[in-house]
């Protein structure tokens, strides 16, 4: 039975995770979505993690955790890949660098949670923008795949735009990694002291 739940746990934190906003970078839109993937992701893989922590009271389950997202996003991956799609129409997400950084603290800590909610949130927060834009770099030609294999589905909001180069005001890393930092921490918090 404690097994199970822990699986139970795993899954519908993952669902959770999921459901906080697209955790697909499709690379028509990943640009112009960035921002609000870093402070979905990056405050929902706190909560996701901190409570799957606590529960289970061992340093490594955050990183489990980002695992388990990140084989998710790879068979989606496959599967639009499957459909016809080029290989780099999605680019999955770095959830598990972060979320070591998060264990590292938990356990560094000596398991002390309101330390793991407060310098683990953040730091997830900072890096989490950073890793996944580094990630973003690498793929090929995100404008050109977005106008050649364009979602039928994707809203007038989400149109790929030219990003802003060398503007650090409005860059998706400067914003996202605030954000994530500032959000990450008070809602990683409120997630804990509902689960105690």
């Amino acid at each position: 039975t404690h097994y199970l739940f822990i699986v139970v746990v795993a899954v519908n934190s993952t669902l959770l995770t999921i459901n906080a906003g697209d955790y697909i970078f499709y690379t028509d839109w990943a640009w112009t979505s960035f921002v609000v993937f870093s402070i979905s992701q990056s405050t929902m893989l706190v909560v996701g993690a901190i409570y799957y922590m606590l529960f289970t009271g061992v340093p490594g389950t955050a990183t489990y955790y980002a695992t388990i997202m990140t084989i998710y996003t790879w068979v989606a991956k496959g599967a639009w890949f499957a459909l016809g799609y080029p290989y780099d129409f999605i680019a999955v997400p770095v959830w598990i660098p972060s979320a070591m950084l998060l264990d590292l603290t938990y356990w560094a800590t000596r398991r002390n949670k309101h330390a793991a909610i407060i310098i683990g949130g953040t730091l997830v927060g900072l890096s989490l923008p950073i890793f996944n834009m580094i990630n973003l770099l690498l793929v090929r030609d995100p404008l050109e795949m977005a106008f050649k294999y364009p979602r039928p589905t994707l809203p007038p909001y989400m149109t790929p735009i030219e990003p802003q180069v060398g503007k650090f005001y409005n860059s998706p890393v400067a914003l996202g990694s605030g954000a994530g930092a500032v959000l990450s921490v008070p809602i990683a918090a409120l997630g804990a002291k509902l689960n105690t």
